[in-house]
This record gives structure tokens, sequence and C-alpha cells, in this order.
């Protein structure tokens, strides 16, 4: 049942996932009504990009752009899904979508790799040292990260979020093991999985301390125009090594790696409910359908030709049935005329004879 040319994988919406296969995404949101809607979207395929778009170290940028245009998309889909009847939906069009991507990542950098390197800028005074500015910067990365993810944590909407997170997880394991996709082999699969966005994050963080330490004495101006020359190759390493973690796990050295990560995501899902497990497996059927690894179900058009069928067998059986029971009828009343004209000559006979009879006179 596995692919193993592909690694299949989404994220969590807002009231449900977003599975990504090889040719299609399916978003399964639950709907304010309690139905669970799913919209498929085409995918463009890794291959029809331009050659050097997916060479090593370069593929792991441009896959970050392309998820989070698709995540902003995605959330603002389950967002209107979500809707209650009479809320209006909200729509973004292409330019305010790479706007809004253009302004998280720009959100991110300052808050995750500026602000970091400004601090450790201005305490050089108080740590001399190339080699412990590097340190003190890599630390204040870290805890800012981990306070950030924290913070949101706790805050109720975000954790329904981190539930789907973890149905997510769940699901994505279950089909991995080759296991039926239903609710019950779901929930007994791990939460955590080594290919999991936050685990990408948290290697960013630790490549780039890695990486900033190698630099040489910077000027203010000069450090903070380094951070961001280089996060494109921070993110092309990071993402190698998430790959290799997907595919190698069972290697000491690839799990030393990853368990960092994987522990992260204790803060970042949640152990979901049945009801969440059955939207993610929801999205994950639904691509794999479209894969052909799973067969489709009846299209809409087809099951109401077979019940306008079904309707018309019933239509020409209860027509037939009538005719009948008409034609017994006529046989009844036929024969109950026939009955009754013999029944009519007969007395009309007896009439007569009494007639012709001679009528006797009484005796004196």
């Amino acid at each position: 049942m596995s692919n193993a040319k592909f690694n299949y994988g989404g994220q969590a919406v807002i009231e449900g996932v977003m599975m990504r296969g090889e040719n299609t995404l399916a978003i399964a949101v639950r709907k304010g009504t309690g139905d669970v809607g799913i919209e498929g979207w085409p995918v463009k395929r890794s291959e029809h990009r331009p050659r050097f778009l997916r060479w090593p170290f370069i593929r792991g940028t441009v896959n970050l752009v392309d998820s989070l245009m698709i995540g902003v998309k995605t959330l603002v889909f389950s967002a209107n899904q979500s809707l209650d009847d009479g809320e209006e939906e909200e729509t973004l069009s292409n330019t305010e979508i790479i706007i809004t991507v253009a302004l998280a990542l720009g959100l991110g950098i300052v808050l995750f790799f500026l602000l970091p390197a400004f601090l450790a800028q201005i305490i050089r005074r108080w740590a001399p040292g190339r080699a412990i500015q590097n340190t003190l910067e890599g630390l204040v990365r870290i805890a800012i990260f981990l306070l950030y993810v924290f913070g949101i944590s706790h805050v109720k909407d975000v954790q329904r979020v981190f539930q789907y997170h973890g149905a997510e997880h769940k699901t994505i394991f279950a089909y991995e093991a080759g296991k039926p996709l239903d609710v019950e082999n779901a929930r007994g699969m791990s939460r955590l999985h080594p290919r999991c966005g936050t685990s990408f994050l948290l290697l960013v963080i630790v490549v780039s301390i890695l990486l900033y330490s190698l630099l040489p004495p910077l000027t203010m101006v000069q450090r903070l125009l380094s951070r961001l020359a280089l996060l494109p190759v921070i993110a092309g390493i990071a993402y190698e090594l998430i790959r290799l973690a997907g595919d190698k796990l069972d290697h000491p050295v690839v799990a030393a790696i990853s368990w960092p990560g994987m522990q992260l995501q204790r803060l970042t899902t949640r152990e979901p409910d049945e009801s969440q497990l059955e939207v993610a497996i929801a999205a994950l059927t639904r691509v794999l359908q479209d894969d052909g690894l799973l067969p489709k179900p009846e299209t809409e058009e087809a099951a109401a030709d077979e019940e306008a069928a079904a309707t018309a067998d019933d239509a020409a059986e209860d027509e037939a049935s009538d005719e009948a029971a008409e034609s017994v009828a006529d046989m009844e009343a036929a024969t109950t005329g026939e009955v009754g004209m013999d029944a009519l000559e007969a007395a009309e006979e007896a009439d007569t004879a009494t007639a012709a009879a001679p009528v006797s006179a009484p005796e004196p």
C-alpha cells in the first residue's frame, strides 16, 4: 500500500487537515453543520519545475516558499468552510496571498534571526570573543523560538489546530505502516513525526548557529546582512536533513538529530479525538484516490443515474401491477354480469309459465 517514491504529508488548518499527494492536495474540514467538506486542488509536480530548482540544497528553499503559499490559501479556505450559515466568507487574491506570505516571512526573520543578532552585537562589549558572541546569539534565538511555541500552545483556538496536527501525523503513520485507513488504526499511532515542520524549524535554528559561528568578526550591518544572505543556504541544509530523517530514522545518528525536533512536537501536537481523525483520514484518502493508490468512489452523476434507473424500474413494476389488477377486476366484473343475466332470464321464464297456467274455480 505504501508508495516508496513519494512522501505524503500535510498540515493542520482551521477545523481540518490538508494532505498533499503527487497530483493533488485535499483539504478536509469539519463544517459548522458537523459534516466533513472535502476540496481537491491540482498541484504542480516537482519534475515540472526547472531542473536547477530541484537540485539538493536549492529545492529546500523552493519547497518552503511553495508550502507557505499553499498554507495561506488552505487556511483561508478552511476558515470559510468552518463558518456558520449566514456568515460572510473571506477571499484572498494571489497578490494578497503573496503579501501575506511575505509579511509572515519578514516577521519570522526579524523575530528569530535579526533580533538575536542585534542583541548579540549590543552585548559584545560584555562578552568579548567571537565564539562567545555567536553562542549567545544562538541561545537567544533558541529561547525566543521556544517561548513563542510555548506561548501559542496555550491559546485555546491554537490547541484545536494542534489536535488536527496530531491527527495528521497519526494518519500518515498509519498509511506508512501499511494499515487500512480507519480511526482505530490511526488512533494507535504516534503523534510525533520525523518529517514535521516543527522539526524543520528547529533544525533551521540549529544549522544557523553552526553556520554563523564560521563567520569572521562583523560590524552590526554586516552581521544583519549575513543573516539574511545565508537564510536560503540554511533552509536548504535543514530540508535535506529532514528528508534524511524521514528515510533513515533507524540510523542512530539520524535518530539523534531528529530527537530534539520530535520532542518539541509535544508542544505543537495534541491527542486528537475520533472526529478529528476522521477528517485527517478523509483528506489522505482523497489524495491517495487521486494518485491511483485507492479506488475512487462512484461519482455523483453515476449515483444519480443509478437512482434514476432504479426509480424507473419501480415505476414500471407499479404500472404492470396496476394493469394486472385492472385485468382481474374486468374479469370479475364480466363473470358477475353473465351470472346476473342468467338469473334474469330464468325469472322471466318462470313468470311466463305462471301466466299460461289455468285458474281453478273454488269448490262450492
